[in-house]
């Protein structure tokens, strides 16, 4: 109790956790576009239920993780050698984690330009295998970002009550974006090709990161922040000329 009296009145302390809940909170958007891509796949009664199924186990996890701190910082030992290259499991759940992503996004820009058409049986005899399917997928890159947030919590403190704080915040945050960020992308088929690109760009980036190449994420969430605005820019173009021909109409 003690403990905690004094990092309450610890203003490092407090800098620290508004420092680590940003951070969070930034690296959360990668999983939080996986799961609005993903559940918008699902029937529309089934979306709700998968979004609060992904982020409360990605919640789960990360407490999970935080409680094996000495483990997980074990994660970042190298454990095997290729080639005169030192893999850590860090470094090969991050190269598995990107493989996954690429292949995620790249076949679902596949279906987004080449559809194919189901009949209603099938897709009613599908709903439980593809939602059961969208939740497993969920799971996997929760790990994978899970393991990323936790390690990037341990580098920038070491009290464990902030880290926790911090993950619950920042997947709180995640639990109220989630609804308004999957029906944006599902009301915008052209923001869901966005969000697709930035998958790749995440997977390469996890793909980077495992083989050592460091990326620094400014320049990662910079570059989708710029194609985000443009998009904004197109919309509002659209919009404006859809207003336009109405009125002459």
């Amino acid at each position: 109790m003690d403990y905690l009296l004094q990092l309450a009145a610890s203003p490092t302390a407090w800098v620290a956790l508004a420092t680590l809940v940003v951070m969070e909170i930034v690296l959360g958007i990668d999983n939080l576009i996986f799961i609005s891509i993903l559940t918008n796949k699902l029937p529309e009664q089934h979306r709700a239920k998968a979004r609060r199924i992904g982020i409360s186990m990605a919640l789960i996890l990360r407490l999970g993780l935080l409680s094996t701190i000495a483990f997980i910082v074990q994660l970042t030992e190298p454990v095997i050698d290729v080639f005169g290259h030192a893999f850590s499991w860090k470094d090969m759940i991050l190269i598995a984690g990107g493989l996954f992503l690429l292949w995620k996004a790249t076949t679902e820009i596949h279906h987004s330009m080449d559809p194919y058409e189901q009949t209603e049986a099938s897709v009613s005899s599908k709903v439980t295998i593809g939602f059961a399917a969208a939740i497993g997928q969920i799971l996997m890159l929760d790990l994978v970002f899970s393991i990323d947030s936790i390690i990037t919590a341990v580098g920038m403190t070491e009290h464990l009550p902030i880290m926790i704080i911090a993950v619950v915040v920042s997947v709180l945050v995640m639990l109220l974006a989630a609804e308004p960020l999957a029906k944006f992308i599902n009301d915008n088929p052209t923001v869901v090709m966005l969000a697709l690109g930035f998958l790749i760009m995440i997977g390469m980036t996890l793909i980077a990161e495992g083989f050592g190449a460091h990326v620094p994420k400014g320049y990662v969430y910079a570059a989708m922040a710029f194609s985000a605005v443009i998009e904004c820019l197109n919309m509002l173009s659209r919009r404006a000329r859809q207003k336009r021909s109405a009125e002459q109409a």
